[in-house]
């Protein structure tokens, strides 16, 4: 069995032994399952890069969707992954998922939608690589243009005007993986199907703004100049002692994200804590991320600095973006 599918059908049995993190029916296919997830983080993606887009210093046009694309299933299980989405026979890539209340929805935009085009983009000639295919769109739509509205032509022929709002610079995906984790490439803020599942709306949302915190504060470019191991290494000395100050500003940033997009703060403790608890004790802690309960204490520190700033009718203004700590 694939991969791809093998990680779905193991995410799916995860989901069944916590159906309170999933709103899918019991029963749902697999990819059924990956379509509601991918709509949750598309949601709260969209939510955290809109609000926070004064405070960032690299914005971009965000209009709240998440590509999919048939040929990231093979033949033999794409047609269910495309029942799953309501997708077409089209070999062209599809909308995966939909933000609530984001220009795509007003524009009239559709879950499973067929694309032709973005902004003049075909992404069939992007070669026969799927994620290649979807980096082009994500790409696409964030590059600024003076244009007010981005055209989108669908596969049978529609254009559709949507006008996009500026957002922090990021893309999202949900990658079919049950292993509870996510990333961020200083473009793309990556979340695992295990860790969607695990946590509430929320929980989650304080799991996405650590990631978007990474991308905010270019922790990647930064560690990259400060010529950090990315190997063995990385789990010890100075390339470790740098990875954790990253972590430290992400978790510090993160909650701050989080209380400008309306979510409440204190989630981003109870995330961490049942997080860190979720497998028992630790029998070795990794060099580059601090323990879970340094990281509750970071936050409720954030959080009571945020009530202090509200208390005080201070101007809100997120901690590091405007002048990070150098990584030395």
């Amino acid at each position: 069995m694939p991969r791809f599918t093998r990680s779905l059908l193991a995410v799916l049995t995860a989901l069944c032994a916590a159906p309170a993190a999933a709103s899918a029916p019991a029963g749902a296919s697999p990819y059924a399952v990956l379509a509601e997830l991918e709509t949750r983080v598309a949601t709260i993606g969209f939510r955290l890069t809109t609000a926070n887009a004064p405070h960032c210093p690299q914005t971009q046009p965000q209009i709240g969707v998440i590509w999919g694309d048939p040929r990231l299933y093979d033949t033999a299980s794409r047609a269910a992954a495309r029942a799953a989405y309501g997708a077409s026979d089209s070999d062209a890539p599809y909308i995966a998922a939909i933000a609530t209340g984001s220009p795509a929805a007003a524009a009239g935009l559709h879950v499973g939608m067929a694309i032709h085009a973005v902004a003049g983009l075909v992404p069939a000639s992007e070669g026969g690589d799927a994620f290649a295919r979807i980096a082009a769109l994500e790409t696409r739509l964030g590059a600024p243009s003076p244009d007010p509205a981005v055209e989108i032509e669908a596969a049978d022929g529609r254009r559709i005007a949507v006008h996009p709002v500026a957002g922090c610079a990021s893309a999202f995906r949900v990658e079919a993986r049950d292993r509870p984790e996510g990333a961020a490439d200083g473009r793309l803020v990556l979340i695992s199907a295990g860790l969607a599942g695990f946590a509430d709306d929320d929980e989650l949302a304080a799991a996405v703004a650590h990631e978007l915190a990474h991308n905010i504060l270019r922790h990647r470019a930064r560690l990259d100049a400060a010529g950090v191991d990315r190997g063995l290494g990385k789990q010890f000395g100075r390339s470790a002692r740098l990875f954790r100050q990253t972590e430290i500003e992400a978790d510090r940033l993160s909650v701050w994200l989080m209380q400008a997009a309306g979510y409440d703060p204190a989630a981003a403790v109870r995330f961490w804590q049942r997080f860190g608890k979720r497998g028992g004790p630790i029998l070795f802690q990794a060099g580059t991320h601090p323990r879970w309960q340094d990281r509750v204490q970071i936050l409720e520190t954030e959080i009571a600095a945020i009530r202090t700033a509200q208390a005080s009718g201070k101007p809100f203004v997120p901690p590091l973006i405007a002048a990070p700590p150098p990584l030395e």
